[in-house]
């Protein structure tokens, strides 16, 4: 029997769950300890003394995404409470891998399809597009560890419930998952505007879509990666669409051609 693999879920349901942050040394530590699933850890810059170090020593070990701030920024993030020059966000969601959204695309018998979000810091945006791609029966969402916003309460609300029914999964490196993808057959297409327009793109077979940051796009690196690069044609006078608007509407191409 194959192993079923359950996309990305809230982890709780009470309002203790969806706070924003775990705010203090003591707290940081013990949610370090037991495994939780944490987006980034938020240090106040030059507060390197005492149980610190060994916070940002488990963060190393755990992989875990190291932030520096100044005191000013954690007190409104931690809003009012004893932050001590820590805060940590947990994930809303348990994250999958990316073999787990391959096994998802086998489970339906389908051609994989997935979305690749690349540099997207607005967590509006990343709901967005989630949304958009469980509507599009996208069979997982990658993000990056970094320079990217994690899967937060913030998402959850945006996405309407939709990451949910998503898997999400969070890769140290977007460049390589990249190119294990391509090695398993998956055809890469990445959103820019100096692509082909996607009236005339056949999306055939297994497909990743990558979607940029609306300010800075596709990073270079990434971008070097795509075996296609598609864009949407403009008629206005604003020469830019919203990043969940211009993924949403290539995101219904594919499907539509999928099916």
């Amino acid at each position: 029997m194959e192993k079923q693999f359950r996309p990305a879920r809230f982890k709780d349901k009470n309002e203790e769950a969806q706070s924003s942050y775990i705010v203090g040394r003591n707290a940081v530590l013990e949610a370090i300890r037991s495994g939780r699933e944490l987006d980034f850890v938020m240090v106040q810059k030059g507060e390197l003394k005492g149980s610190i170090n060994q916070i940002l020593s488990l963060c190393r070990k755990n992989n875990i995404v190291i932030k520096e701030a100044e005191a000013g920024k954690l007190s409104d993030l931690s809003q009012g409470g004893v932050h001590q020059g820590v805060i940590a966000q947990p994930a809303a969601v348990t994250y999958s891998s990316v073999e787990d959204i391959l096994q998802i695309a086998k489970n339906r018998n389908e051609a994989p399809f997935i979305v690749i979000a690349d540099q997207i810091e607005d967590p509006h945006n990343l709901g967005a597009i989630i949304r958009t791609a469980e509507a599009c029966g996208v069979h997982g969402v990658i993000i990056p560890k970094r320079r990217s916003v994690g899967a937060n309460a913030t998402v959850y609300k945006t996405s309407a419930g939709a990451l949910s029914h998503m898997a999400v999964a969070r890769v140290t490196n977007l460049t390589e998952t990249i190119k294990e993808l391509k090695e398993k057959g998956v055809w890469v297409y990445g959103a820019d505007a100096k692509g082909e327009s996607y009236c005339g793109m056949k999306f055939d077979g297994a497909v990743a879509l990558v979607i940029g940051s609306e300010g800075r796009g596709i990073s270079d690196l990434v971008l070097k990666q795509c075996d296609f690069l598609v864009s949407l044609f403009m008629r206005g006078k604003v020469n830019s669409l919203n990043a969940s608007v211009a993924g949403g509407i290539l995101m219904y191409e594919i499907a539509r051609q999928r099916l």
